[in-house]
């Protein structure tokens, strides 16, 4: 089945016992049991709920896995993967990351005497000179977030499988209509599904797939023992925004693509980030594993004051955290998603005061260059 029949895959998701074409939202916390020895697939939707279930396996179809869970949150997904290494281990992380992470890894996980060492994946090299004997797990974000930087995702699976380490990759950015990293050796994705899967920025929800069953049966347990599940009703929303997950991006992408290329004619502009422009650093490599340049764009003014303006100024368009919504949102990361990262080391790694990040919406794009060029130039 092609990827775009994959999404719909309205035939697995009828009701059987009405004929329903949408899988209802069992609102239920419980499940009674008919045979007291026996008991059925559903027992406590904590465990297992019918409206996940039937989400979870359109993830996996999706995500081209064999196994799929549905979180409360990306946050939930990416801190439940981590809760199954041990103390004493040690994993190597994308270095630009989402702030989130960052702030699970730094403030929690920490705790509990996990090492965990910051490097930028774009450049291989940084793997072999933070790589320890008690190293157990390389977590990779590509494009990253905020600078968009690409990493080679075959070489890493290379290098861990070279080492026996996991591979865990945050696909947020891509969504598995872009971007597979299970096809191309990662052990495990995950993924802030309020984002781009969802689509309609009106629910919080996170996923995980893998290939292997044992690595599933940890993340089951780990989810099941703390409660991190997707709720019946935010399941059904992710589904019916999944069906649509194609036909946004491909719109959302196009103008990704168009609004870089006006970015870089502006005086006011000192750099752009996007890798669906050959002048990126890691366009060959990010064309060889994902079909496009993703919908996320991020560029710097050459002053703060002029990005404040912008910031202030800029209609049409939401100016808030997140992305991946049908209507395009401005972040500006020092304040919003990399904010738990202190001063000192967000500049170090380039997320300067001056960087906006942009995620395209499905708007006409001659109106978002419109609102932008207005905002710039005022």
């Amino acid at each position: 089945m092609n990827f775009e029949s994959k999404l719909v895959n309205a035939e697995n998701l009828i009701d059987k016992s009405t004929g329903a074409v949408n899988v209802p939202i069992y609102q239920t916390s419980t499940f009674h049991q008919f045979d007291i020895e026996n008991f059925g697939e559903y027992d406590y939707s904590r465990s297992k709920n019918p409206t996940r279930s039937a989400l979870e396996e359109v993830l996996k179809d999706i995500e081209n896995g064999k196994y799929a869970f549905a979180f409360s949150s990306g946050m939930a997904a990416i801190c439940s993967v981590l809760s199954i290494f041990n103390a004493g281990d040690h994993i190597i992380v994308s270095g630009d990351v989402y702030g989130g992470t960052y702030r699970a890894i730094t403030k929690f996980f920490s705790r509990f005497n996990i090492e965990f060492s910051f490097v930028d994946l774009s450049n291989l090299s940084n793997i072999k000179d933070v790589l320890k004997k008690n190293t157990k797990g390389i977590y990779i974000e590509t494009p990253s977030n905020p600078l968009l930087k690409i990493t080679d995702i075959r070489q890493v699976v290379k290098i861990a499988k070279r080492n026996k380490l996991l591979t865990i990759a945050d696909n947020t950015f891509m969504s598995p209509y872009l971007l597979r990293p299970l096809e191309l050796g990662v052990d495990i994705v995950v993924s802030s599904a309020t984002k781009f899967l969802g689509g309609h920025s009106d629910i919080i929800a996170g996923v995980a797939a893998t290939r292997d069953e044992n690595l599933a049966k940890e993340i089951y347990n780990v989810q099941n023992t703390f409660g991190a599940i997707l709720s019946p009703n935010d399941s059904f929303l992710l589904l019916r925004g999944i069906k649509t997950l194609k036909v946004r991006l491909d719109k959302a992408t196009s103008n990704a693509l168009e609004l870089s290329k006006y970015l870089k004619t502006l005086d006011k502009v000192s750099k752009v980030y996007y890798p669906g422009l050959k002048d990126h650093k890691g366009y060959e490599i990010h064309k060889s594993q994902s079909k496009n340049g993703g919908a996320v764009v991020s560029f710097e003014f050459k002053s703060k004051e002029d990005t404040i303006d912008f910031l202030n100024n800029i209609k049409g368009v939401l100016v808030s955290v997140s992305l991946g919504g049908v209507e395009t949102i401005v972040s500006y990361p020092v304040k919003m998603s990399h904010a738990a990262i202190p001063k000192d080391e967000r500049e170090a790694l380039g997320i300067k005061d001056t960087l906006v990040r942009v995620s395209l919406g499905l708007e006409d794009i001659n109106d978002i260059i419109y609102n932008f060029d207005k905002a710039i130039n005022k």
